[in-house]
């Protein structure tokens, strides 16, 4: 038993970094286990439950672009934050296309670092019923909100923590165009106008799943100068 405390699994392969990253995680209450290789933490989550994964992009071996993929093969919904070196925007696209759910450069600062976890944290539980439920219809699509799933013309997908919480902003907030900083705030937990182009790069993710063209989208459009809006037709 953990005391109640969040369980957070740390894959990093630079030991100096780890430990001070499980020092301050610790310091805030966290439960943490540390691996330094990906398919040391492949192991871990096959039979331990995370409430958080933080996920280095270069790991000896597997590289954490593979990690997090077969991460998602396992558990579609536990939040993975990539920490990388890398801060070219290919990788960051990259890395939130393989089902990462929040990207930070090195060095990062400790306080936005402990504030992303935290953020990320707060919006999460670990367990989910699966009840029978009335699916979210837009379009050819339809959504499951409780149990994390939904149909599209490209088949079923399972969906993740936050973008289920993405997407049960939108529906509630159906032809409402909202800010930026209430999307990151609602979904993320930034309390701040953090510059990230994390929220962007959901956004592409939601379009590939759910617009017949998802270059010129039809549900989940751009508000210029404010942020985005949600819409049935």
């Amino acid at each position: 038993m953990n005391g109640g405390k969040s369980h957070i699994l740390l894959v990093e392969d630079e030991l100096h970094l780890a430990r001070g990253i499980s020092f301050n995680l610790e310091q805030e209450g966290y439960l943490v286990s540390h691996v330094e290789s990906g398919e040391e933490a492949l192991e871990k989550v096959q039979v331990e439950r995370f409430e958080l994964i933080i996920l280095d992009l270069m790991l000896p071996g597997m590289d954490g672009y593979r990690v997090c993929r077969e991460i998602r093969r396992l558990d579609a919904r536990v939040p993975i934050l990539m920490v990388t070196a890398r801060s070219e925007e290919r990788d960051r696209i990259a890395g939130l296309a393989e089902g990462a759910d929040d990207y930070l450069v090195k060095p990062f600062n400790l306080k936005e670092f402990l504030l992303r976890v935290s953020g990320m944290l707060r919006r999460s539980s670990w367990y989910r019923p699966e009840p029978v439920e009335e699916g979210y219809r837009f379009g050819a699509n339809e959504v499951f909100l409780l149990s994390y799933r939904a149909k599209t013309p490209q088949g079923e997908i399972d969906l993740t923590d936050l973008e289920v919480r993405m997407l049960t902003l939108f529906f509630h907030r159906e032809g409402e165009a909202i800010p930026r900083s209430e999307i990151l705030e609602s979904v993320w937990g930034y309390a701040t106008d953090t510059e990230t182009r994390t929220l962007d790069n959901f956004i592409v993710r939601l379009r590939k799943y759910f617009e017949p063209e998802p270059a010129k989208p039809i549900y989940f459009q751009t508000v210029r100068g404010v942020g985005y809006r949600f819409s049935r037709k």
